[in-house]
């Protein structure tokens, strides 16, 4: 993305919780957001990494300002388990974050 294009950072966390409830879950996600870099180019996965510490997973994703990060969280939601998004209280200016966990 150049300057003119940049988008919003955003991070998308998966719970260990869930994560240990669906294992294939991990691979599903990552295949989604690949195939969604298919669709949108503007759209980019930075990293994925594991969190040692929580044993949960989370994505940095740069999306571009023509796409609703909300829109993508719905069209994840129709692939994978029942689960409960949210979005994560943060202090500005860091990035938005949002949860993916067990239903309650």
């Amino acid at each position: 993305m150049d300057e003119q294009t940049a988008g919003e950072v955003v991070e998308l966390r998966v719970s260990y919780r869930y994560v240990t409830a669906h294992p294939w879950v991990v691979q599903a996600i990552g295949g989604f957001l690949s195939a969604y870099f298919m669709e949108h180019p503007d759209f980019r996965v930075q990293r994925h990494m594991e969190e040692l510490e929580s044993g949960g997973h989370l994505w940095i994703c740069e999306v571009p300002p023509s796409m609703k990060i909300l829109r993508l969280l719905k069209r994840l939601k129709e692939d994978i388990p029942p689960c409960h998004t949210q979005q994560i209280a943060t202090d500005p200016p860091a990035m938005p974050r949002y949860l993916i966990d067990c239903p309650e």
